[in-house]
């Protein structure tokens, strides 16, 4: 007698960020949820402004996807982020901090939509995928749990501490409500939030401190960023010559590419290191003043905003992935150069520094500017001198994204999470990266 295969779990995955068409957050929202459907039943429920990209990606509206249309409240209170942070770009706490207070609208509306079908048992779990800030509350878990139905929360990241000794970044970058923000643990819904979810997925072990230890018993974790091998399918090979870096990025003050060029100055003013910057910013003309007064024109290339085509053909002529920012919460630019066989170096705080092994790159101290720079430099000139180690390193590092960080694995991982919560959630929780932690 045959046997049918298990059914797949009925995930509603709530991203109210996810976008194909954008990066950071909205792209983590969009390629967890729909990896998913390779593990689950899922619908999405996303935000209005979404709807277009996911038509144009194949999408099929109120059977694959949900927009829901909060734009009502949603609107003014972005520009009036825009307003509170002064200046593109800048001002992230203080776009997180209004987020918080208009994303419960957004719930509501999901709730009004989808209650009746949650109560009624359609769903095995409800999953929060974006927001990714622990700051932001989630009406829908207590309303899920007084249904009977498992809500799973995150991956949260995010708020990680400014490094000592760079006061004058964080003022450059209008975070001035950083110096409060954990007064966001006092917030109204967040111990409601975290008491009736049924898992918590930190994305960082920075976020996982800051969740009380009251909720270790179900508390999972899982770092949110990962690459599609489809998008990222070419294979670093940088030709013979002087070392090849790259940095790749918003030119912003906390990523640092002014204390990569200091660091890097004397290799490319002799001809040992070529150097690729990719992105732009409000520090640009600055960085190319910097560049002219250093004397390394002929050994820097400004590209702009590239798409992620152009970007891997930049990268694939490179050893490294030169990149000391001092407060990145994911690094999804890190795996990204790392599954092309670039090799990541990074300062050892925070994001990249949880997904770099001492095999897969280089992890240089977190101090202040001049050490984050000597560390730079010191390093660039021991590869400069002796590259024979970078190959070694390139394949572990490539090996490593492959194994652990694709979405596909992302989505097998969290099959594991569903499947703890449908057998009770037995003591411990499971260790999703058992097979490549560093």
């Amino acid at each position: 007698m045959s046997m049918s295969p298990p059914r797949k779990p009925r995930i509603l995955a709530i991203a109210e960020a996810a976008n194909p068409e954008w990066v950071s957050v909205p792209l983590v929202g969009w390629s967890l949820a729909t990896a998913l459907r390779q593990v689950a039943e899922v619908h999405i429920i996303t935000q209005v402004r979404n709807r277009d990209a996911f038509l144009r990606a194949g999408m099929v509206e109120g059977e694959d996807f949900t927009a829901i249309d909060s734009e009502a409240f949603a609107r003014p209170m972005w520009k009036l982020a825009e307003l509170l942070r002064m200046g593109e770009g800048k001002g992230w706490t203080m776009v997180q901090a209004i987020n918080a207070l208009s994303y419960p609208y957004f719930e509501r509306l999901v709730w009004r939509r989808f209650g009746p079908g949650i109560r009624a048992g359609e769903w095995d779990v409800v999953h929060r995928i974006t927001p990714l800030s622990p700051t932001v509350a989630s009406p829908l878990a207590g309303l899920c749990a007084r249904a009977g139905v498992p809500f799973v929360l995150g991956p949260l990241n995010g708020g990680v501490p400014w490094p000592k000794g760079f006061d004058a970044e964080r003022r450059r970058e209008r975070e001035w409500l950083s110096y409060l923000r954990g007064a966001y643990k006092a917030l109204p819904g967040r111990g409601s939030t975290l008491r009736h979810a049924s898992a918590i997925l930190a994305g960082s072990r920075h976020t996982a401190s800051e969740i009380p230890s009251r909720h270790r018993d179900k508390l999972i974790y899982l770092p949110e960023n990962a690459i599609d091998p489809a998008r990222f399918n070419k294979r670093a090979a940088p030709a013979p010559g002087p070392l090849r870096a790259a940095f790749v990025g918003r030119l912003v003050p906390y990523k640092g590419p002014d204390m990569l060029l200091e660091a890097a100055a004397p290799l490319l003013r002799d001809g040992r290191l070529q150097l690729e910057m990719v992105g732009d910013g409000p520090m640009r003309g600055d960085l190319e003043a910097q560049v002219k007064a250093l004397g390394i024109a002929h050994a820097v290339t400004f590209h702009g905003w590239l798409d992620h085509h152009a970007v891997q053909d930049v990268l694939c002529r490179c050893h490294l992935l030169s990149f000391p920012s001092i407060r990145e919460f994911g690094g999804g630019v890190v795996l990204e150069a790392m599954a092309l066989g670039v090799v990541p170096m990074i300062v050892d705080y925070a994001g990249p520094a949880e997904l770099v092994t001492a095999a897969s790159g280089i992890k240089l101290p977190c101090r202040d500017r001049a050490g984050i720079t000597a560390a730079f430099r010191a390093a660039l000139e021991r590869l400069a001198d002796a590259p024979s180690g970078l190959p070694a390193m390139a394949q572990a590092a490539r090996a490593r994204v492959h194994a652990q960080f694709t979405w596909a694995r992302k989505a097998a991982q969290l099959a594991e999470v569903y499947d703890w919560i449908a057998r009770g959630r037995p003591a411990p929780p499971p260790d999703l990266l058992r097979d490549g932690q560093a």
